[in-house]
């Protein structure tokens, strides 16, 4: 998840509510290459929840999000328009696959899962958010800790000549500017990293392996947590001492501080609204839950699955360990190749509640060279980089580029379509001895060319039998 806001009500943060749809748009295209359709359906998608906050309130609750189906074959880009669209608004964000989940009753994980995890995620990023924004005073706080580690406290009678005068004789105040001047010169000596290699014994809390993973394969994760709430005012809280050197020391010490810093409730209060107003689920293999008839052995289990996960995306109340979370405004996003089935073969009702199916256009030469080329983080500058960092120059030729398309098209068509997954693993094969050798080669400069690429690549890519055990 991206950065949160540190306070303020729930809802679009002040960034995300200035973009249009046709900004919205122009950010994906940074990343994702085509797919208009896609990225304009969820830029819509986005906006409603912008609209809807400013409706009048008797209004707001009535107006549910219209949730999406993305249906295309694997490596189009599905799922990265989702997360695309999580980090440029802010929002809560969590990918589950629809394959993972049984009916209840079943054996396996239950779909109300996916929404205490959203939860379990989003508070996390909040209280992370909430402590950096706290460091500061924290980090002095866990100093003024280490220095007691460092300095104790002198004991009643001291030492050296101190413990020989007579207890009228001393003067407290002189003793006291004493041990504050000597606090101060060790506190400088800390930050200027004189004292790292001093070893320190610090308390932390013990975390015992949590009883919610017994569980979670059950449904029953919540079950596992209420034992642990009921039995923890039982047994006192497990202590551990570590010896650690002074840096080490003080980030512990940091991280304690800024826990006991922050408010553990209203982080809680915000993030489960926040999930609730801006919240997105994304299901992945929602294809994999749908029957193909015969109405026995898998297919019922399937379809239970779809039952189940139907009042989720109607809108519900979802019992969690902190809380209940209403899920009526969340955005399901769902996605699926739906090869052998389709969106028509859901049960009826969750066909409702997708309104909005989008199908997504399989990837040929012409993106596979702007997916190389173009996107922020393309494959190539990837390569480059990686390759910079041990003095080699990376240079691919638009010659290379095209070759490497037509041969990445070439090898889809012939075997399995992945889509843009396999420029991974063409582009894995044809730099292999360069990657290998990269901390050896002699002036640090690689060129990629047509005849680089047909020399890697024209046997395993002529051959079918190896294109689909290599390429």
């Amino acid at each position: 998840m991206a950065n949160l806001p540190a306070g303020g009500a729930a809802g679009p943060p002040v960034a995300a509510r200035a973009l249009k749809p046709a900004e919205i748009v122009a950010a994906l295209d940074a990343y994702i290459v085509g797919q208009e359709r896609a990225k304009r359906a969820v830029a819509v998608a986005l906006r409603n929840r912008y609209r809807r906050q400013q409706v009048p309130p008797e209004l707001r609750e009535e107006i549910a999000p219209k949730n999406i189906i993305l249906i295309g074959p694997t490596g189009v880009g599905k799922t990265e328009i989702a997360r695309r669209l999580s980090l440029l608004t802010d929002s809560p964000f969590h990918k589950v696959e629809a394959s993972k989940f049984t009916e209840v009753g079943y054996v396996g994980r239950d779909v109300e899962s996916m929404v205490r995890e959203l939860v379990d995620l989003t508070i996390g990023a909040f209280r992370a958010r909430e402590q950096e924004a706290v460091r500061d005073k924290a980090r002095l706080l866990a100093e003024d800790r280490l220095l007691d580690l460092l300095l104790p406290s002198p004991g009643p009678r001291g030492f050296g000549r101190a413990a020989a005068s007579p207890p009228h004789a001393v003067d407290e105040t002189a003793a006291h500017a004493e041990a504050s001047s000597t606090r101060e010169k060790l506190r400088g000596m800390l930050r200027e990293g004189k004292l790292d290699e001093r070893i320190v014994e610090v308390e932390t809390a013990e975390t015992p392996m949590p009883l919610v993973d017994v569980f979670s394969n059950t449904g029953f994760e919540e079950l596992g947590i209420q034992f642990k709430d009921m039995l923890g005012n039982l047994f006192p809280r497990a202590v551990k001492k570590r010896r650690l050197k002074v840096p080490e020391a003080l980030e512990v010490l940091t991280q304690q501080e800024a826990q006991r810093l922050i408010d553990q409730d209203r982080v809680v209060r915000r993030a489960i609204e926040r999930v609730e107003q801006a919240g997105i689920l994304f299901i992945d293999e929602i294809d994999k839950i749908v029957s193909r008839g015969g109405g026995h052995g898998p297919d019922v289990s399937r379809e239970g699955v779809q039952r189940d996960l139907l009042p989720i995306v109607e809108g519900s109340t979802v019992n969690t360990k902190y809380g209940p979370v209403k899920t009526d405004h969340i955005l399901f996003i769902a996605a699926g190749a739906f090869h052998t089935v389709k969106p028509a073969d859901l049960i009826p009702e969750l066909q409702g509640r997708f309104p909005i199916r989008v199908e997504l256009n399989a990837l040929g030469r012409r993106e596979f060279v702007r997916i190389l080329t173009e996107p922020r983080n393309a494959l190539l500058l990837q390569y480059r980089a990686l390759l910079a960092t041990e003095g080699v120059e990376l240079e691919i030729l638009p010659e290379a580029v095209e070759e490497i398309a037509r041969i990445a098209e070439e090898v889809n068509a012939r075997t399995e379509n992945i889509g843009a997954r396999r420029l991974h693993t063409i582009l894995e094969r044809l730099l292999e001895d360069v990657l290998f050798d990269a901390p050896d080669i002699p002036g640090g400069r690689v060129v990629v060319d047509r005849t680089f690429v047909a020399g890697r690549l024209k046997d395993v890519a002529e051959n079918e039998d190896l294109s689909r055990y290599i390429l």
